[in-house]
């Protein structure tokens, strides 16, 4: 299985998740906690991959998704943004429903 394929895998089988450095309860940079933040404040459930352990998915990611840094968080396999765009969708209160929608709850 090549890394794309088993990026789209991932993104089949997850219908939100968040591609993060480090993870939700050790999140390496800053821009990864300020989205597991939002996030847990909706109190939705997500998966995530924790791209410093992927090198080959945290190398090929940004060719796919088109958007070049990490966090990137995924809904039915379409980029909602990275960490200032979920900042933003839960302030303003879109991404909420969105998540309700697939069930992540």
């Amino acid at each position: 299985m090549t890394t794309e394929e088993k990026i789209r895998k991932q993104l089949a089988e997850n219908a939100v998740l968040l591609y993060m450095k480090g993870t939700p309860d050790e999140p390496k940079c800053g821009f990864s906690r300020n989205a597991v933040e939002a996030l847990k404040g909706l109190g939705n459930s997500y998966a995530f991959v924790n791209v410093l352990e992927a090198p080959f998915i945290r190398e090929k990611l940004p060719s796919i998704s088109n958007w070049p840094t990490y966090p990137q968080l995924f809904i039915n396999g379409e980029l909602i943004g990275g960490s200032d765009v979920i900042v933003a969708m839960v302030e303003d209160g879109s991404l909420k429903p969105m998540l309700d929608a697939v069930g992540g709850a």
